[in-house]
């Protein structure tokens, strides 16, 4: 892949590698997951069927497809080849002829002056090492009065799952955290430095709605220990085998206490964010 901005290089790095392929090999598990969030998300949008989208950090293409049955046409960006071969192939097999998936770093990328109607991103944009330059990207390819619309995470403090699996495997580890200004998945759940963000990078001030739903695991404990085991495998395979053991059984007991009539799940909250490119 060319074309990566060195403060996303590291990023480029795991995204088509190890981060990818993790997510590559539970494309139905994460789209299950996060699936209560999609209907607000995709009302949201308020595509029309003239309207050309881009979907940033599409990943496995769930919401570039349900994009594309609403849109003219619609172009899913991504880091990771392997997630971008699941989406070429599941809208291949949708019968979906108005998609097109590219890899690229967004923060770089050429994607055109004014192209795009609407600019999309379901928990996509929070990695982005220089987020202003992302962002001013984005805004320069969109429609004047164009608008964005993301999902992303609330802060930590409102996403359970994230601190109690992190919790289940600190073996009584100082687990460090990831910064809340830096790249990572709650980098954009302070809604104060999202509108600094985005206003400085040419939009005009942003609303955010918050939904509360809670996310999903698995059908029944052994599933869910299954993917979670792999979610958090770094932080496990770092200990001991006494300590792995430990871990793994505290992890399972978790997950045993969040089973309920639809599986195993735990609260959370993400941002449904709207901004706007003002008129020239």
């Amino acid at each position: 892949m060319t074309g990566i901005h060195p403060s996303n290089a590291d990023a480029a790095t795991a995204w088509d590698g190890p981060t990818g392929d993790f997510w590559a090999d539970n494309a139905d598990m994460f789209d299950s997951g996060v699936a209560r969030y999609m209907p607000p998300f995709l009302d949201a949008m308020e595509i029309e069927p003239t309207s050309h989208v881009l979907d940033v950090g599409c990943g496995n293409g769930l919401t570039t497809r349900e994009a594309a049955r609403r849109a003219a046409a619609v172009t899913g960006v991504d880091l990771s080849a392997r997630m971008l071969d699941i989406a070429r192939r599941r809208a291949a097999a949708e019968g979906l002829t108005n998609v097109t998936f590219t890899q690229a770093d967004v923060q770089v990328a050429d994607l055109g002056e004014a192209r795009y109607d609407r600019v999309i991103s379901r928990n996509g944009v929070m990695f982005f090492g220089d987020p202003v330059a992302a962002f001013a990207n984005l805004a320069r390819a969109l429609k004047p009065d164009g608008r964005m619309v993301l999902l992303v995470w609330q802060t930590m403090a409102d996403n359970a799952w994230f601190t109690a699996f992190r919790r289940a495997v600190a073996v009584g580890r100082d687990l460090q955290l990831p910064p809340p200004d830096g790249p990572g998945p709650f980098a954009l759940g302070d809604p104060d430095r999202v509108r600094s963000l985005l206003t400085a990078a040419g939009f005009a001030e942003p609303e955010l709605r918050g939904v509360r739903e809670p996310t999903y695991y698995g059908r029944d404990v052994a599933t869910a220990h299954r993917y979670v085991s792999e979610l958090v495998g770094g932080l496990i395979t770092e200990l001991d085998d006494a300590g792995r053991a430990e871990a793994t059984a505290a992890l399972r007991a978790d997950l045993e206490e969040h089973l309920g009539p639809e599986g195993v799940t735990y609260p959370a909250a993400m941002w449904i964010i709207t901004a706007r490119r003002p008129e020239a």
